[in-house]
């Protein structure tokens, strides 16, 4: 079995490891750079999955009591639990400004839809296709 300092110091590094990410996902979102959000969603899904594992294994290891006895234990869980409350409000930020860029993304595409239906196709006197729009841009008066 791990030494519970060695799971408890993997656990703040996989906890730091994930503050830098969601920053980097912030950048992401806010330059609306979808392929390295995907790569990004991946990873923190990983660190996530690290997380819980790891808190799996401190809370069934052997010398437990030792997070309650040990101060350097005791501060290093304590800053833990303030990285991932940071890591928490910052991923709420991201979800919620991915969310108003999906509502932007929607709109324009909804836009984009009714000015696409708004255009006609006609023949011209030569019987040629020709596209015509009614948006009010070809209007002399």
């Amino acid at each position: 079995m791990a030494k519970l300092v060695d799971l408890v110091n993997y656990q703040l590094e996989n906890a730091q490891q994930l503050s830098i990410l969601l920053e980097k996902e912030k950048v992401a979102i806010t330059s609306r750079t979808s392929s390295d959000i995907e790569v990004l969603a991946k990873e923190k899904l990983q660190l996530i999955t690290q997380l819980q594992q790891s808190d799996q294994r401190i809370a069934n290891h052997t010398d437990i009591e030792q997070l309650q006895t040990d101060e350097s234990l005791k501060s290093k869980v304590e800053l833990i639990r303030s990285v991932i409350h940071d890591c928490q409000q910052a991923n709420e930020v991201n979800g919620e400004a991915l969310q108003r860029a999906q509502l932007s993304y929607n709109k324009l595409n909804n836009l984009m839809q009714q000015s696409r239906g708004k255009i006609g196709m006609t023949y011209t006197s030569d019987g040629h296709t020709s596209t015509v729009s009614t948006l009010g841009t070809n209007i002399k008066a």
